[in-house]
């Protein structure tokens, strides 16, 4: 046991759950206290370094704030029902309420039963030690429930402000779609201040019942300094559907996991993600995705830009049980390096146990194109402007298959932005 799960059970003292979740909190503080602290001999931290985080002395978790009329520049003008957690505290006066959207501490009888038949469910904690922590330090969190054969009209905005202040901060939001249920769903977190620094724990669950189809997207547009490790874990049922996207700019420690699990004959999955490391940052997805039945779809495609002395971690399993025929399953990871002291760390893994499945993995590492970036030069570019445009080029393939205007239209010219301040950097350099 390490100083960072004693005081992690100290802090957990502090908070005022609701009373039907203490028995459910206390389960998993014993099973945090119990588990074992990762190294760089535990495989699924192998290339991720928690030394620091270690030696973190968790602060308090967050107080109600105001925000800043300021903040409205960095939030997507999507028109949704709208959540604002800051620093981890519900903020009432800049959300709107909607009957399919609860917190847990103001579910009725009947939510509440909802929330315990699902909540925790998904995968085995042994194997994600921080959803243990995030199950120990659950205080409240949302509910997102949408009947059967009913559709959203508008989509559901999750948006998590950070400010200068260094707190603790634990997110837990439930999705639940019954059959032929249809929704979507945006996570955004967002910082206020390039001095943040607090440590985030934020666990998205999500259940597809039948025919269910949801879009999903998680932002990751954090401080320099943050440290924050999330996950999303999935169980798809017969003929539902997720289509999710990814984005993370980077942080001190930034840790995503995706648990996907396909239940039922005919689910589809469709995930795709943009990593952007740079400065000193370190960005580490991990992807699992399970084929347990016969007759169903997953696609991953993970793109990242590497640079300056920034590190990524990539890692994407997928799983065929021999009971899974007639599975198609594809998975590919591409990587560009923009300067020699970056790295990449890359995976991919295919575990077969049927015999009638078309299944695809691969990875690249590279660097950009001398050809193309001589041609680029050759009509009148500068080498920094030339990289630039390959550099979004590299990602933008990806931006244009985003399904929500909103989204891509608010992700574009600020990615786009992001390079040409590189560029800008560089040509003072020169």
């Amino acid at each position: 046991m390490t100083d960072f799960q004693q005081q992690a059970i100290l802090l957990a003292a502090q908070q005022q759950p609701v009373s039907w979740l203490q028995d459910f909190r206390a389960r998993a503080a014993n099973d945090w206290l119990a588990q074992t602290w990762p190294t760089r001999k535990t495989e699924h931290w192998k290339y991720t370094p928690l030394q620091g985080l270690q030696k973190t002395l968790l602060p308090a978790f967050g107080q109600s704030a105001e925000l800043d009329e300021a903040i409205n520049s960095h939030l997507i003008p999507l028109d949704a029902i709208r959540l604002v957690f800051i620093n981890g505290v519900f903020s009432a006066k800049n959300s709107t309420q909607a009957e399919c959207v609860v917190r847990f501490s103001e579910a009725n009888n009947e939510q509440q039963s909802l929330i315990e038949k699902y909540l925790g469910k998904i995968v085995q904690g042994e194997r994600h030690l921080f959803a243990t922590l995030n199950n120990a330090w659950l205080d409240d969190g949302v509910l997102l429930h949408v009947p059967r054969a009913q559709r959203l009209e508008k989509p559901v905005y999750l948006i998590h402000v950070a400010t200068g202040e260094e707190v603790a901060t634990n997110q837990r939001l439930l999705i639940v779609l019954e059959e032929n249920a249809q929704a979507e769903v945006v996570e955004h977190y967002i910082a206020t201040s390039d001095a943040s620094s607090g440590f985030v724990n934020a666990l998205t669950e999500i259940q597809l019942a039948d025919g269910a189809n949801l879009h999903h997207y998680r932002l990751n547009m954090e401080a320099e300094h943050a440290q924050h490790i999330g996950a999303v874990h999935v169980d798809l049922q017969r003929n539902a559907r997720l289509r999710g996207f990814a984005l993370a700019l980077g942080a001190k420690l930034m840790r995503i996991d995706y648990q996907m699990n396909h239940r039922g004959p005919g689910a589809e999955l469709d995930l795709q993600g943009v990593y952007l490391p740079r400065n000193q940052q370190l960005v580490d997805y991990h992807t699992n995705t399970c084929h347990w039945v016969p007759h169903c779809t997953s696609n991953e495609v993970f793109r990242g830009i590497v640079s300056d002395s920034a590190q990524a971690i990539f890692n994407g399993r997928i799983y065929i049980h021999k009971d899974a025929q007639k599975t198609l399953a594809e998975l590919s990871n591409k990587n560009l390096l923009t300067s020699n002291k970056a790295e990449v760390n890359t995976k991919p893994e295919l575990e077969i146990y049927a015999d009638d499945v078309k299944c695809a993995h691969g990875a690249t590492i590279s660097q950009l194109n001398e050809n193309a970036r001589y041609y680029l030069r050759s009509r009148g570019l500068s080498r920094a402007e030339a990289d630039v445009m390959l550099s979004f080029g590299f990602i933008n393939e990806l931006l244009e298959q985003i399904a929500q205007p909103a989204v891509h239209d608010y992700l574009q010219p600020r990615l786009a932005r992001l390079f040409g301040r590189e560029l800008s950097l560089e040509l003072a350099n020169d």
